[in-house]
């Protein structure tokens, strides 16, 4: 049954937990001053990045930017939700959780997941009986096992049968008493035109079990054993199964992709079981869909470096440009130094010899030759380069036709020496010179707000990377990655309202947040105001109380920071911060006024309000003046 754990419960249950004993179960730590340091567990480093904070009870790595208290330590390394986090920790220090019953909205959606993991487990265990046991299964059986499928891949991944029939699964959960109305959320059955009962979705075709990251089976999918069309047929949408969001054996892929700091993304059922029965279990499939912003967003927990694997076909060739993009759009990553910098993933083409799919390519040639394949595959840019000289090839008309598709891509790198390093490459390869191509950039770069030569951006491009400028950095919303970019001193304003609590009624008296220009920074601040913490340890409970993912990654970042703090310097920078934003309003007002003038011809005004802008820009000059001589 689905409980809600009170407060008081989660507060015990902080209370009894050392977050040091939790984490050195999974990461070998050592001490580091106060401090404890050691590998990160969800990224792939030889350096220490990972830091445990037992004063205040929460971790932060300095190399992936993942941080939290215990309960979100938990929950990523294990793939719990925060209930299940809450119920093994209290089951381990022994302390006792009441059911207080959920709202009755609450208990729907949560009851009908349930319901749908129930169905699907018990169709996982129907279809594999099917396959094993009954005599209809042999065919498919004798199916796999020329294809080279393996006892053992079968077990391990639970393939199935669906025997051929219109009834065979609704029979079977009729003697469970199981609804038909329940089976149809599920997808395994479909409703009737004449609207006069149910019939099997899947019917002869050999089954394979999708599983999320917790082992629940999510979905289906099935595959003829003839010419049949079509070929593949998967689970519909469901409350439990998005193929956008899912990938096919995440559930065994996971650890070896964090032991390795690699993932290979390939695009077939039968692709990723050679893989793996083949010892490359780092390994991924798409569901019958391109590779998906989420389904990058999932692969970032787990591996650095991707690798996305393709036929040699023409079809191969499309996906892996169509997949490219989203790469491109999505694939950030912010890290906390002085400031936060993007930082894309290492990402890899490997295009297959002409005639093999990763399938046939493992077991012709062996899994050695695969991955000494896979350490040549070139990554995006040149992979790009390759595909749009091989198609345009290096006539005078073709070599503008593979500047023209490299612009956007050249143009959106914001590491200078990375993009000067593929122009020089670019220019070699098509015998053009440099000066020539880094011209044809600008133009698209200065339609983006970028200088070419610098990386530097001054507008954010929509159209070059979604919400992210070239820099990575966010425009001023309320959207959690918002967090990352931000005046550095509002940065500092939170980091001391979490370090030194006894600064919070000035803050809340000053009205400091009002000056705030990063609404995400400004929600933290407010989410901190609102929970009011008499100390520093006090930060893991404040986590515990942010449902947002970036936000509480960032309470994590600058509470873990080692700063001194004292009344005089928190309020000689409050001071500061507020007279600069009082500041600004003013001049914004001056600038508003100073535009209703011009619109209304009134020269009289006008010349009033330049003068009055005149003298505030030179006691601002002498201001800057004071200080360099100060220093």
């Amino acid at each position: 049954m689905a409980i809600f754990i009170p407060e008081d419960k989660v507060t015990e249950i902080k209370n009894a937990v050392d977050i040091v004993d939790i984490v050195s179960e999974a990461v070998l730590l050592k001490k580091a001053g106060k401090n404890f340091v050691g590998l990160c567990p969800f990224h792939s480093e030889k350096t220490p990045s990972f830091t445990v904070s037992p004063d205040k009870q929460i971790f932060y790595c300095f190399g992936c930017g993942t941080g939290g208290n215990v309960f979100s330590f938990l929950m990523k390394q294990e793939g719990l939700a925060f209930p299940e986090a809450a119920k093994r920790l209290a089951k381990r220090y022994g302390i006792d959780l009441p059911d207080k019953p959920l709202s009755p909205q609450q208990k729907r959606q949560i009851s009908i997941k349930e319901e749908l993991f129930y169905v699907n487990s018990q169709a996982m265990g129907y279809y594999h009986d099917s396959l094993m046991r009954h005599p209809e299964g042999d065919r498919a059986k004798s199916y796999l096992l020329k294809r080279g499928i393996s006892q053992q891949s079968i077990n391990d991944f639970k393939l199935g049968y669906a025997p051929d029939g219109w009834d065979n699964l609704i029979r079977f959960f009729e003697q469970k008493r199981k609804s038909s109305a329940t089976i149809e959320k599920s997808g395994l059955i479909l409703s009737r035109k004449d609207q006069r009962g149910y019939y099997d979705r899947f019917r002869n075709r050999i089954i394979f079990p999708i599983f999320d990251v917790n082992m629940q089976v999510i979905g289906f999918g099935g595959r003829v054993l003839d010419d049949s069309l079509p070929k593949y047929l998967n689970s519909p949408e469901t409350p439990v199964y998005s193929k956008s969001k899912s990938l096919y054996g995440i559930q065994r892929a996971k650890e070896k992709c964090r032991t390795t700091g690699t993932v290979f993304i390939v695009e077939g059922y039968l692709d990723l079981l050679a893989l793996h029965q083949h010892g490359i279990e780092n390994s991924v499939a798409t569901l019958g869909t391109a590779l998906t912003s989420d389904h990058v967003r999932l692969l970032t927990r787990y591996a650095r470096r991707m690798i996305l694997v393709f036929d040699s076909d023409e079809a191969g060739i499309r996906s892996a440009q169509r997949c490219i993009a989203t790469f491109w759009k999505e694939h950030v990553d912010f890290r906390r130094e002085d400031v936060f910098k993007e930082e894309k993933a290492d990402t890899h083409i490997m295009v297959l010899p002409e005639g093999h799919d990763p399938d046939s390519y493992v077991f012709e040639y062996g899994p050695e030759s695969f991955l000494e394949a896979a350490s040549r595959s070139p990554g995006i840019i040149t992979f790009l380069m390759d595909s749009a000289i091989n198609k345009h090839g290096l006539s005078v008309e073709g070599k503008l036709r593979v500047i023209s598709e490299l612009q956007a891509p050249l143009a959106a790198i914001n590491d200078s020496v990375a993009r000067s390093l593929y122009i020089k490459q670019l220019s070699e390869r098509i015998d053009i010179d440099e000066q020539a191509i880094i011209e044809r950039i600008r133009l698209i770069s200065a339609d983006q707000g970028q200088d070419v030569t610098t990386g530097k951006t001054w507008r954010a491009s929509t159209a070059a990377s979604g919400k992210f400028g070239a820099l990575g950095t966010a425009s001023n919303t309320e959207t959690g990655k918002g967090i990352s970019s931000g005046n550095r001193l509002e940065r500092q304003i939170i980091a001391m309202m979490l370090q030194f609590p006894d600064v919070l009624p000035e803050i809340r008296q000053r009205r400091v947040l009002e000056y705030f220009e990063n609404n995400a920074l400004k929600t933290v601040g407010e989410l901190i105001l609102e929970f009011y913490p008499n100390s520093v340890e006090q930060v893991s409970e404040l986590i515990s109380k942010i449902d947002n993912q970036e936000q509480r990654t960032l309470v994590a970042a600058l509470a873990m920071i080692e700063e001194s703090w004292n009344t005089k310097g928190c309020l000689r920078l409050l001071t500061r911060f507020v007279e600069a934003g009082q500041k600004q309003r003013t001049r914004g007002l001056l600038e508003k006024q100073i535009e209703t003038a011009e619109r209304n011809n009134d020269h009289k005004l006008l010349l009033k309000l330049l003068h009055e802008k005149q003298k505030i820009a030179v006691r601002s000059e002498k201001r800057k003046m004071a200080i360099l001589n100060e220093k």
